[in-house]
């Protein structure tokens, strides 16, 4: 499982020119699902994600989780994370779970992430188009993958 992080000052994500969710200050999460992924990676991540200490305090380090800033989180199912490049120039996305899997792993994570954090946690559709808006703020962009749990 895969995820790309955007510390952002605010994000929403559109479907069919409808604003589906919405954050102010927080955190827009790009998450990938690949086939070998399971519920124990999605805990791991959760635990990560909402631990991490990316917003400034008042010296200006980045020392603070999004629960210290009562941000919120922006979920987006990405296949794309997992894209291949080493053949060619078209991307493969075999290593990417087929939607039965991804589905109720981006179900897991969003309820759980509800759970553990309680803050708002706002999502996209899976599988839909969305035209997501966001304001990178630092810019401060991660990228955690469960599995080399870096």
């Amino acid at each position: 499982m895969r995820v790309l992080i955007q510390r952002v000052s605010e994000a929403y994500v559109k479907i069919d020119d409808e604003i589906n969710g919405e954050i102010n200050q927080g955190m827009l999460i790009l998450l990938g699902v690949e086939d070998a992924d399971d519920e124990l990676d999605a805990d791991w991540l959760i635990q990560k994600v909402n631990g991490l200490r990316i917003f400034s305090d008042s010296d200006g380090k980045m020392n603070l989780s999004l629960a210290d800033v009562k941000g919120e989180y922006l979920v987006i199912s990405q296949f794309t994370l997992h894209a291949s490049t080493k053949k060619g120039n078209r991307p493969s996305y075999i290593k990417a779970a087929r939607p039965e899997k991804a589905i109720p792993l981006y179900e897991y994570f969003i309820g759980k992430l509800k759970t553990v954090s309680n803050s708002k946690v706002a999502t996209g559709i899976f599988g839909a188009d969305m035209k997501i808006m966001l304001i990178n703020d630092g810019p401060v962009t991660i990228s955690i993958d469960s599995k080399n749990r870096e």
